[in-house]
């Protein structure tokens, strides 16, 4: 595994990972440009991976902790970072209701 290549968010959250093949983890892969002679857009689609073109050089995908492994030693992937999770907004600011 590349470690340089994850946030610290998602070393944190592969330490704590119990079975490393299931895919519980929401990750952002930034890349290079993807081009066909890397082999990344077949290795993207087979990560569940949609939407791969050129122009873009963010995907999202949830994956094992082995696979986020493998993902890191390839050299298109530039970096991986772990998802945060949303949070409801407080419909209360200061007292007032928000109009929505």
């Amino acid at each position: 595994m590349n470690y340089q290549k994850l946030d610290a968010a998602l070393t944190m959250a592969l330490n704590q990972v119990q079975d490393p093949q299931e895919r519980s983890l929401v990750v952002f892969i930034h890349t290079k440009p993807i081009s066909d002679a890397s082999g990344a857009a077949a290795v993207l689609e087979s990560l569940g991976v949609s939407g791969i073109t050129e122009e873009k050089d963010v995907f999202s995908a949830t994956l094992s902790s082995n696979e986020i492994s493998k993902l890191s030693e390839q050299p298109w992937v530039q970096y991986l970072k772990l998802s945060q999770k949303l949070r409801l907004m407080d419909r209360r600011l200061s007292g007032r209701s928000m109009g929505i």
